[in-house]
């Protein structure tokens, strides 16, 4: 399998997983789309990224995953200082929040474009809680400010689905459609 991301999370997933993949940065750009349906967006973009490297895939299929955190129909990107990640977390604190992914696996014959959702619930954070977290840098790179997996996990309460679509790929998703298109051969179905 080609992965379409350079995310280490994602990597990480597919590694415990024991999917055996390779990694190829999309050539693809995503264009912000912070008050478009989000379901649309990371489907999108997750179709975009595999599509991009598809060319070097060869027999392989290819992987691609977009995620999103959702407040109220707005989707949070990845914020630019450390002012706006503090404000994103404001408007997160005592929320749940959802958090969408689109996966898009595709070989030269099909192409099945799916999405996962899951329910973040944040406890209500201080000012210091929100202070501390800014400062220790884990917001930098992360959709809606924090990394679930690291120091962020102590920002949740509760959450509702699929964790590692949370850390970054809808891992019972690919699993389910690993097994239905490939049976045995990555270990599932």
């Amino acid at each position: 399998m080609l992965l379409a991301s350079t995310s280490p999370q994602r990597k990480a997933i597919l590694e415990q997983l024991h999917i055996p993949f390779d990694v190829v940065a999309p050539k693809y750009d995503e264009e912000p789309l912070p008050f478009a349906d989000p379901v649309q967006v990371v489907r999108e973009h997750a179709r975009g990224k595999a599509r991009s490297v598809a060319d070097v895939a060869e027999d392989r299929p290819v992987l691609g995953v977009d995620t999103a955190v959702v407040l109220g129909g707005r989707i949070f990107g990845k914020p630019t200082n450390a002012s706006d990640a503090e404000q994103m977390l404001e408007e997160l604190s005592g929320k749940t929040h959802v958090v969408v992914s689109g996966l898009c696996l595709l070989t030269p014959g099909w192409e099945d474009v799916e999405h996962e959702a899951t329910q973040v619930s944040f406890r209500e954070l201080t000012p210091r809680d929100l202070g501390m977290y800014v400062a220790a840098g884990e917001w930098e790179g992360r959709a809606g400010a924090y990394a679930i997996q690291g120091r962020g996990g102590s920002l949740v309460r509760q959450i509702e689905g699929d964790y590692l679509n949370v850390v970054g790929l809808p891992a019972a998703l690919l699993v389910r459609l690993l097994a239905e298109r490939f049976s045995g051969v990555y270990g599932f179905g």
